[in-house]
């Protein structure tokens, strides 16, 4: 087994300061070679990969740029020994983290037995992270709601967290919000349930050793620096996804990073061979476009941006797609600027 250098952990651990969220068909390794571009130091998530199709399926589902790193696998799953075989594959693979789901409502997912319901197997969990701490060197961390269906009092979140812990997990991401398994769509379960913060801040009191990071509904940067005097880490999904840019300010704003902050041109710039070198390997640019629609999110010129990208994408064949885009755009901002001159 590979022993992680005090060094890397302590790096990775200060990476969790802003992580974003693994999203199911947006945080593939093209959307997160996109977002790497954008801040050096914010820890990226997988979309989640259950255990079956790691071990069963035909697809390479552990595949990830080098230049994505920090990354973390999240994992869907609950028998422990699989749990174990795949994240010995993703420690040899070279990812720096592994995440259990213990958030995800879906059918689908409670079918498999994983994700949000096991909220009510903390058992279950504790089993799986012993396994798998067995196995691996890196970090074992497991993603969760504030709880589930009637089980949603403080002391549910508490019991959960303290079993899980004692199993040797010491990183939760907590989502703010309760998942209903039954009633509440995946999409519904994002918005319906309330946030509860406090909830998160409180648990952060309860366990001051254990690194707590918080999820739902951040939007900001300067959210982010807020919650942060709270908790330990803050998590952002659909809004970096609708509006990568923000983190561009990230590694200066809360990682004291001294470099410039990246030009959206010199992302579009550095986008363009690498959507070609995937397309040289069998993708299609629009599996890689498809993630930037957002790059010019409330700037002039946006909106023909995406539209360009939206109409053209599905047929480009090369990374010339985004000197298009750029052209459209531009024509975009000079009729801006002389209506506003008007």
């Amino acid at each position: 087994m590979v022993q992680q250098s005090t060094s890397h952990q302590q790096d990775l651990a200060n990476s969790r300061r802003l992580s974003v969220a693994p999203m199911l068909d947006w945080t593939d390794k093209h959307c997160r070679f996109f977002l790497r571009l954008l801040s050096r130091h914010a820890l990226l998530y997988t979309e989640m990969v259950t255990t079956g199709a790691i071990i069963f399926g035909k697809g390479d589902y552990l595949a990830f740029n080098a230049e994505e790193h920090p990354v973390a696998l999240q994992l869907g799953g609950s028998d422990p020994g699989a749990m174990a075989e795949c994240a010995a594959r993703a420690q040899a693979y070279g990812y720096d983290e592994v995440n259990i789901n213990v958030g995800c409502p879906s059918d689908r997912v409670q079918n498999g037995r994983f994700g949000a319901c096991l909220m009510a197997e903390p058992q279950t969990v504790a089993d799986c992270i012993k396994a798998m701490q067995r196995q691996v060197s890196i970090p074992v961390t497991v993603k969760s709601r504030i709880g589930i269906d009637d089980m949603d009092e403080f002391e549910d979140l508490t019991r959960f967290v303290q079993v899980v812990a004692d199993a040797g997990c010491d990183t939760f991401i907590v989502h703010a919000r309760k998942a209903w398994l039954q009633g509440l769509s995946p999409k519904e379960n994002r918005d319906i349930p309330p946030l509860n913060y406090e909830r998160v801040y409180q648990l952060k009191q309860q366990f001051p050793t254990l690194h707590i990071s918080i999820n739902g509904g951040i939007k900001s940067l300067r959210e982010t620096q807020a919650h942060l005097q709270h908790v330990d880490g803050v998590m952002i999904g659909r809004e970096v996804y609708a509006n990568p840019y923000l983190l561009a300010e990230a590694d200066s704003s809360l990682f004291g990073e001294i470099l410039p902050v990246p030009s959206r041109l010199a992302v579009v710039e550095k986008m363009i061979p690498y959507i070609n070198q995937q397309v040289a390997e069998g993708a299609r640019v629009w599996h890689v476009a498809r993630h930037m629609l957002g790059l010019f999110q409330g700037q002039p010129g946006g909106r023909l941006w995406r539209r360009y990208l939206s109409e053209q994408g599905p047929r480009a064949i090369s990374g010339d797609l985004l000197y298009g885009a750029l052209e459209a755009m531009q024509g975009g901002q000079k009729q801006h600027f002389l209506q506003q001159a008007g």
